[in-house]
């Protein structure tokens, strides 16, 4: 008896050892790599998680689907092609239902020159006979869960910004109404015209002019708007 309890007494001194063992190695092989690297390649302090990849500036892909109509369609967003807002709307999802109002009446505050796709889910999930009602008549509906997913939509009202020379997402982002959204816009394309040189310095008075211009587009208010001349007329402004 008192054999077999030396036997496994030294049977449990060797696992001890053979532990201890283990983790020295772990460790040294963790202390030769050096701590983790984030996405741009560069190595992270220890106990510092890498930060959660921006989808900004990722290439946009096509959205591509059914209309409310039943009839094929494909958004093509390729370098090159027009700036696009994809708004990512429900037909029963309740704040959306203001977006939907807007666009059909063509009074949605965006700047000139920026198209609008409405992508839905697919008829799974969505009624096409409830969206032909909301259809806006100049602006294409896209029925599309595979859109969804490829921007990795999170939730209802949700909007993408895809600059057109480049086709790529220059912002994303949950809304409640027009105002968020513009603001999404503004940000998005100064953010872009910083990273790249191509806008005017942060805080010049040209960058100030900029925002500013950017706001009144975004409210409907271009060059020769009368709310511009306080006696009614351009020439008057003039005078």
């Amino acid at each position: 008896m008192e054999a077999l309890v030396a036997v496994e007494t030294l049977l449990l001194v060797l696992l001890a050892l053979l532990v201890v063992a283990l983790l020295r190695s772990h460790a040294e092989v963790l202390r030769r790599l050096g701590p983790p690297a984030d996405a741009g390649g560069e190595r992270l302090a220890p106990g510092v998680p890498p930060p959660p990849e921006r989808r900004d500036a990722d290439p946009a892909p096509d959205v591509a689907g059914t209309t409310p109509f039943g009839e094929a369609i494909q958004v093509a967003l390729a370098p090159g092609g027009p700036s696009t807002l994809l708004a990512f709307l429900s037909s029963t999802c309740l704040t959306c239902e203001g977006f939907w109002r807007s666009l059909s009446a063509g009074d949605a505050p965006l700047p000139d020159g920026v198209r609008v796709v409405v992508v839905t889910k697919g008829a799974s999930h969505e009624s096409p006979s409830r969206l032909r009602e909301l259809a806006p008549p100049a602006i294409p509906v896209v029925m599309s869960s595979q859109a969804w997913a490829d921007y990795e939509v999170p939730t209802s009202p949700y909007f993408a910004y895809v600059d057109g020379p480049s086709g790529r997402i220059h912002g994303v982002g949950s809304a409640t109404g027009w105002e968020q959204v513009t603001s999404l816009l503004r940000d998005a394309l100064a953010d872009y015209g910083a990273a790249t040189g191509e806008g005017a310095r942060p805080g010049s008075s040209a960058w100030r002019a900029s925002r500013v211009d950017a706001e009144l587009a975004a409210a409907g208010i271009g060059p020769g708007h009368p709310s511009l001349y306080p006696s009614g007329s351009e020439e008057g402004a003039e005078g």
